[in-house]
């Protein structure tokens, strides 16, 4: 890169000899790559530092809540695709039937999240904001359309072939949707609190906008193959809508002035932490060897000088380069060391809500959707797990909406309510167990208790989010937001893994029930017959 005017023409004079304006070459010698950009940022690139100083502009305001309603069809964007395939109940029982998809769904999809999650927070400071969320999307669209025009249309893959493809779309969904949930949480962060409540209603708001697609393709369209094929296109539909918009968004003025101020936060404590430090020693190396009459191969300046290069007259038009360093390697294993250091002191100011928010998704996974999914019941047949799972999406999103009531919380407080959902866990038991007449038979029992367990989740699930953020440093909110969301995809992973052991309670039920049924249709088809 090329500055102008970085010295004096006195100190150029006194180095070359000479009065004319030249182009010199220095390089940083390996000095650690925070100084290094310590450095540059304070000393070389003095226009940019007024960038760093606090803003005079007046706050943006957000207009008819704009940018509210695209952070709710961003959390739409982010859970729309999952949703999508496991609120196809109806359709996976009748191709898979016999199989356990919905739990081989579940804990594929919170595997795979976890894993990107980690990943996401490695590359958190090594990739742009934008960039993450932009590979999410199409993470999260391809999958979609490919089983929807190749699997379900076309149906080019026999029964066995389509589990694995299912299974397949689900882990690259996962990965996909996962990254940009994370990533939003730590874009929100940056922005007001009632934003990341916005993004948070929008995940329920997937669910239920994936509940009612589905009962009205059902209702309206009676072949089950072509009310399928409606039903995955429509949510393809909303899922692009979305990326559009997130691309639109991002380059407003409002999310653009909170996003820069908090990363200009940021900046501003690694500058100071740079100049709090005694950086004797620090040398730019001076190559001359563009004018070798001068017989000078190289040299050195220090700090002192070095601070001078930037205090000189630009009235010459001198011009200093300052190559890229060599990476250091022998510092790789400390960058690591840092970044776990600052994620785990954000970890001890927050912890509480940490926890909260990991036993909330933890009683919910072991539950929903793979218990729901098995519910029967004579009179509702496959009726019934598709109608608790949209209650349980309805009640989630009132539950999050509910989340904006402006209360503080305690952190602990959070933490007991949470553990008190564990009641929810025999409560369901007993409406699938005894396999032959569960204690709660009655539908009204299940319906009830999806209502009550969505509007908890949405509740806790969203309130240790929110708050979270309000308890590190400005710069720290990003770092905070992937870290909830570590605890959060955690809480998921131990979740679905326990779901498996309410499999064994339902899958006798559910070869009983496909025994009835079977057994219905060949009398029907005999008596046709007669």
């Amino acid at each position: 890169h090329f500055f102008p005017g970085m010295y004096s023409e006195e100190w150029s004079r006194n180095r070359q000899g000479r009065e004319k304006a030249v182009i010199t070459n220095f390089s940083f010698s390996q000095l650690p790559e925070e100084e290094k950009r310590g450095w540059i940022k304070s000393h070389s690139v003095h226009g940019d530092l007024c960038l760093l100083s606090d803003s005079e502009e007046s706050i943006p305001d957000d207009r008819h809540h704009a940018i509210y309603f695209a952070m709710l069809l961003a959390g739409v964007g982010f859970l729309l695709p999952y949703n999508s395939f496991i609120t196809d109940v109806d359709y996976l029982h009748r191709k898979f039937t016999g199989t356990s998809i919905e739990f081989d769904m579940s804990l594929t999809y919170i595997l795979v999240a976890l894993s990107a999650v980690i990943v996401n927070n490695a590359l958190v400071e090594r990739l742009s904001l934008n960039t993450r969320i932009c590979v999410g999307y199409l993470f999260a669209l391809g999958p979609l359309v490919f089983v929807s025009v190749f699997d379900i249309w076309l149906e080019l893959f026999d029964t066995q072939q389509s589990y694995a493809l299912t299974l397949a779309a689900i882990a690259i969904v996962a990965f996909g949707c996962t990254v940009q949930q994370s990533s939003f949480y730590g874009y929100t962060g940056m922005l007001p609190k009632r934003y990341t409540q916005g993004v948070m209603t929008g995940e329920s708001t997937a669910g239920v906008i994936v509940s009612l697609s589905r009962i009205f393709t059902k209702l309206l369209v009676e072949d089950e193959k072509s009310n399928t094929i409606i039903f995955f296109l429509f949510s393809v539909s909303i899922e692009t809508l979305c990326f559009l918009l997130h691309v639109v968004v991002r380059r407003t003025h409002f999310v653009r002035y909170h996003t820069d101020r908090a990363r200009h936060s940021w900046l501003k404590g690694q500058i100071n932490n740079f100049t709090s430090k005694n950086h004797s020693g620090y040398q730019i190396h001076y190559d001359s060897s563009a004018e070798e009459e001068d017989g000078v191969a190289s040299s050195t300046v220090d700090e002192a000088d070095a601070v001078n290069l930037g205090n000189g007259s630009h009235e010459d038009g001198i011009y200093v380069r300052f190559d890229v360093p060599k990476p250091d390697t022998k510092r790789t294993w400390m960058g690591v060391k840092e970044l776990l250091d600052q994620r785990c002191a954000v970890a001890r100011m927050i912890w509480p809500y940490m926890l909260s928010i990991l036993v909330t998704y933890f009683i919910t996974l072991c539950l929903f959707p793979g218990l729901e999914s098995e519910l029967r019941n004579d009179t509702l047949g496959e009726w019934l797990p598709i109608l608790t799972m949209a209650l349980f999406n309805l009640a989630d999103f009132v539950g999050k909406i509910l989340a904006a009531c402006p209360y503080e919380w305690g952190g602990v407080q959070l933490l007991v309510c949470s553990c008190l959902r564990v009641l929810f866990l025999p409560l369901f038991v007993m409406c699938v167990s005894p396999v032959q007449h569960p204690l709660l038979a009655h539908p009204a029992w299940p319906c009830g208790l999806s209502l009550m367990l969505g509007i908890s989740n949405g509740y806790l699930g969203s309130v240790p989010m929110i708050q979270a953020a309000g308890k590190v440093q400005l710069q720290q909110r990003e770092v905070a937001g992937n870290t909830m969301t570590v605890s959060y995809m955690a809480g998921l992973m131990l979740g679905s893994a326990v779901s498996y052991s309410t499999y064994s309670l339902t899958s006798q039920a559910h070869s009983t029930h496909t025994l009835k049924l079977n057994n219905t249709l060949t009398l029907q088809s005999y008596m046709s017959g007669h």
